[in-house]
């Protein structure tokens, strides 16, 4: 972890306090444009709270996603040492990743709370379980990504594409009670509303109206990183011959 920090921001400056300061810098400026050209409230929620947990969400699966797509081939030579082995390099950069979402969350949660834009989480658990599971789906998702880009070269430039396409699917943009309740069904298949519903849930309580499935949203979260790893342990070895 201390390598990947080192590498990735150098020793100048801010060093590894940028881990969360890229995306403290994004959400704020996320905050600031919504704040100015949105009403104060938008369906009975306040614009700067609704955008904090949508875009922190979303940052935290599209750092996890990105980071772990070129995570074994620019460690690749850390594989030499008997010591290190590829779930380690993987590890350190989700751990990395997951603690700097996390802290910027609640740096900026501060920051609206101190200018009375949100108030007390109404549900801390919740908050902390939709979390968990975001960022198990997000992880589950990068290590499948990145195991096919390494035995397909093609995957490594789509990746890119899909997860823009992916952004209207997050809940990032809507809540899942604006919809009816047929839409609402079909929303809930995604696996990443259900856990930023949880943490809306959470951080707004009961008198928004959230929807979610936590059993099923976990057992995403699980498939994913189970056929990640088996695609991954494929490629590990490919790249260790090599």
């Amino acid at each position: 972890m201390m390598r990947e920090m080192i590498t990735r921001f150098g020793r100048e400056g801010l060093g590894f306090l940028w881990l969360i300061g890229e995306p403290l810098m994004f959400v704020c400026g996320v905050i600031v444009l919504w704040s100015l050209i949105k009403p104060e409230y938008e369906h009975g929620i306040r614009v700067a709270a609704f955008v904090m947990t949508g875009y922190m969400c979303l940052l935290l699966t599209r750092h996890v996603i990105s980071y772990n797509l070129s995570a074994l081939t620019a460690n690749v030579g850390l594989l030499h040492h008997r010591q290190i082995s590829v779930l380690h390099i993987y590890a350190s950069r989700n751990i990395l990743e997951v603690l700097g979402s996390s802290t910027a969350f609640v740096v900026v949660y501060f920051i609206l709370f101190c200018l009375g834009q949100v108030s007390l989480p109404h549900d801390i658990l919740l908050v902390y379980s939709g979390w968990l599971i975001l960022t198990g789906i997000s992880i589950g998702f990068g290590i499948l990504f990145s195991a096919l880009a390494l035995q397909f070269d093609l995957m490594e430039r789509l990746v890119g594409v899909i997860q823009y396409l992916m952004i209207p699917a997050t809940g990032t943009f809507f809540m899942v009670g604006w919809f009816s309740e047929r839409v609402r069904n079909i929303i809930l298949l995604i696996p990443f509303p259900n856990a930023v519903e949880m943490v809306r849930g959470g951080v707004f309580g009961e008198f928004v109206p959230t929807y979610y499935n936590p059993l099923y949203a976990i057992a995403w979260a699980a498939g994913l990183n189970f056929v990640g790893l088996i695609l991954l342990a494929r490629a590990r070895n490919r790249i260790e011959i090599e």
